[in-house]
């Protein structure tokens, strides 16, 4: 009989507690692999919804930041204006290849209940707007026809919501304004899905705000230099600058926060993990010291105990590991809709990334710290001295 059927039987033996300390494991595979996850697809859906912005920069009224950020990323209503002739000045900044104004308003919908009943309505230019956000396809119609018309492009998900297609009229809510909705874009994952697209001066007659705007994208040469850049328009009058780098990097600072706690976490489960299988092990070699003197008497070397009892802990740690893997792969979506509820901000898209490469990593870190935690019962079991092990199980 081979060591590793002994190696099972024996795990078998004690049924209880060999599936408590695998379910120790699991909780801590789980951990990681949720961590090392959402490390990888946070970031990845961070800087997907920042590239499909198709600007590098977002001037705004001055404010705070996190208003500003919220505007480019999220699209926050914003209740702060500026003068429309800013978008000319940037214009003829030497750094700048193109700006698109926008302008955001947003209307309560009674009919649509207290929560959901806010549409938002982005003015832009259709002369700069679609060349800068040259991701966006159209699913059905394209954009509108002049700059001044009483026309709506819907995304995605608004289309669904607002129940349009092209052709439809759309109604704007207290308004008694309606526009003829020429286009419906693709789903794209980002907050574009839900957003209702108006010709820029359309929104500022509408809502009587003429000449006025919440912000200007800003795109750059591939050769400007980002950093000069923003020193000179943090010097412009009633304006606030934001970079993505700078939303990017006050975002991830405030998840590194979050990061750390959950590292924690998982360290400690992984304690907790490794204190179990020691306690398990051990105990297994306490109560079987006896056989292991009989074993001794009869040939077995030190060596070959300390392999038998390193081949259970083995054992132990790859069923928690893959009790883990599988745990963490039917509860991604649970896992990622609470870290959403936790987190001050989350990316469209997917939050939580696990592939068969990180299963495999975490899957060699859980048995490297198996291992690690069973050299200690290995080592005593070998130890075992054969006459003294008989006779303890004759008194």
């Amino acid at each position: 009989m081979s060591l590793f059927r002994i190696a099972f039987k024996n795990l078998l033996r004690k049924r209880t507690r060999s599936l408590l300390t695998v379910l120790g494991i699991a909780l801590a595979a789980w951990v990681l692999i949720s961590l090392f996850g959402f490390n990888r697809g946070y970031e990845s859906a961070l800087n997907r919804d920042i590239d499909n912005l198709g600007f590098q920069m977002l001037v705004t009224a001055k404010g705070c930041p996190y208003e500003a950020a919220t505007l480019m990323l999220k699209g926050g209503t914003g209740l702060r204006y500026m003068k429309e002739g800013i978008a000319g000045d940037l214009r003829r900044e030497p750094e700048v290849e193109a700006v698109t104004p926008m302008l955001m308003q947003a209307v309560f919908d009674p009919n649509k209940g207290e929560s959901g009943g806010i549409t938002a309505y982005l003015g832009v230019d259709p002369a700069t707007f679609p060349r800068m956000k040259g991701k966006l396809e159209f699913f059905q119609g394209g954009w509108f026809s002049r700059p001044d018309a009483r026309e709506a492009v819907l995304g995605y998900e608004a289309a669904e919501l607002e129940q349009r297609e092209v052709g439809d009229l759309l109604l704007i809510p207290d308004k008694e304004v309606e526009l003829k909705v020429v286009g419906v874009l693709k789903r794209t994952g980002t907050q574009d899905d839900g957003t209702i697209f108006l010709p820029l001066g359309t929104v500022q007659a509408v809502f009587g705000v003429q000449g006025e705007l919440t912000g200007v994208g800003i795109k750059l040469r591939k050769d400007a230099d980002m950093v000069k850049f923003e020193d000179r328009m943090y010097a412009l009058p009633d304006v606030q600058v934001v970079s993505l780098t700078q939303v990017k990097t006050t975002i991830m600072t405030l998840v590194s926060t979050a990061k750390v706690m959950v590292l924690s976490i998982a360290l400690i489960a992984i304690l907790i993990a490794v204190v179990g299988v020691v306690n398990t092990i051990l105990m297994s070699v306490v109560e079987r010291t006896p056989e292991i003197g009989i074993l001794k008497s009869m040939g077995a070397l030190s060596w070959d105990i300390f392999r038998l009892v390193w081949i259970e802990t083995v054992f132990l740690c790859l069923a928690g590991g893959a009790l883990g893997a599988l745990l963490a792969l039917t509860t991604e979506r649970v896992t990622e809709v609470l870290i959403r509820t936790l987190l001050p901000f989350a990316p469209s898209g997917g939050l939580i990334r696990i592939d068969t490469g990180l299963v495999v990593m975490t899957l060699g870190i859980v048995v490297a710290i198996g291992l690690l935690s069973g050299l200690y019962p290995s080592w005593r079991a070998g130890r075992v001295r054969p006459l003294e092990a008989i006779r303890r199980e004759v008194e």
